[in-house]
């Protein structure tokens, strides 16, 4: 096994409401090992981007984090940092591509002048090399470096905005980059051209990151492992090849079987019904049991725990149990 870069332990997170505390990400684990990419997928309103928030301290008020650590090898656990280390932490070590950089850009200053004030805020005194590296990472990017540098975010498209943020997430050289869905906002033309800098990226420098996203195919292409959220739980742990060829949840199964068809029978797509539940306190079932075409009455009575099913991979299922033949994987179609 790779040195593991980021260890998450029990993460979990709730948010107030008039019905009580939702907890939106619960008893969360990951390992994430350097030099490798981990797609984090599942439904919109699963916790995946609050556990990308999470791993910058990053939580939206009203949200609370009341459980966990997340460790960054060398660096300890970012929760017990101060806030200026914190600030310091985020970007040099840890930095993220947001869904829609577009928003995070400053609209009344140049790219280039950005990236002096990125500079200053990390204390970073020669500018002239953060901003050699920056027409180098442009030039990466197949962005037109001069006219980038110079532009104000209104004058360029979407695809070069979303390579932009890309290019300052990679500006102080971190040990781990975060994606948030970054290739949504974008037309599939640059949605690929995106994904193709991001791959070349990840071959010759081995870089180290989790892509959160919904979209299946992108997980494909991009990642070499993938943790399967639903609820706020992770359900399952496996190499990318394993969860498209033979998943172990049932979950995973059905994000499968919605996916549309581009060959064969385009019926054979099945969308699962339903929808993620909200969940209030602490969970005494299984919560995907409602959507599951595969139940059984233990299912009622307590929340399956995430276990090791073989060497590379693991499962939140009461399929796997010891009651149910321990480590034997059960085809799912």
């Amino acid at each position: 096994m790779n040195e593991i870069a980021l260890s998450v332990r029990n993460l979990t997170i709730e948010f107030p409401s008039e019905s009580g505390r939702i907890r939106a990400v619960d008893q969360v684990n990951l390992n994430l090992e350097r030099g490798k990419i981990m797609g984090l997928i599942g439904e919109s309103g699963c916790g995946k981007s609050t556990v990308a928030f999470a791993l910058l301290n990053s939580v939206p008020s009203p949200g609370i984090i009341v459980e966990g650590t997340i460790e960054y090898t060398g660096y300890g656990n970012l929760l017990k940092m101060t806030p200026e280390e914190q600030r310091l932490f985020r970007w040099q070590h840890v930095s993220v591509v947001f869904q829609a950089s577009q928003n995070t850009l400053n609209p009344l200053k140049r790219i280039e002048d950005q990236i002096r004030e990125l500079a200053q805020a990390h204390r970073i005194r020669d500018v002239r090399v953060l901003l050699e590296r920056a027409r180098s990472l442009c030039e990466s990017l197949r962005l037109d470096t001069r006219r980038v540098l110079n532009s104000y975010p209104h004058q360029l498209s979407g695809g070069m905005k979303q390579r932009v943020g890309i290019m300052l997430a990679l500006l102080l050289q971190p040990e781990i980059v975060l994606f948030d869905e970054p290739t949504t906002a974008l037309d599939s033309l640059s949605q690929e051209s995106v994904l193709q800098i991001i791959r070349e990226i990840h071959q010759k420098d081995g870089l180290t990151g989790i892509f959160i996203t919904h979209d299946l195919g992108i997980v494909s292409e991009i990642a070499d492992t993938v943790a399967v959220m639903y609820a706020g739980r992770i359900v399952e742990i496996s190499p990318t090849a394993r969860v498209f060829s033979g998943p172990l949840h049932p979950y995973s199964q059905a994000l499968l079987d919605a996916l549309p068809r581009l060959t064969g029978d385009p019926r054979a797509a099945r969308g699962l019904p339903g929808s993620p539940p909200k969940v209030v306190g602490n969970v005494s079932a299984c919560l995907f049991r409602d959507r599951c075409p595969r139940r059984m009455p233990v299912c009622d009575l307590a929340a399956p725990e995430l276990k090791r099913v073989d060497e590379s991979s693991m499962a939140a299922c009461f399929l796997y149990s010891e009651s149910e033949e321990a480590n034997v994987h059960v085809k799912m179609h």
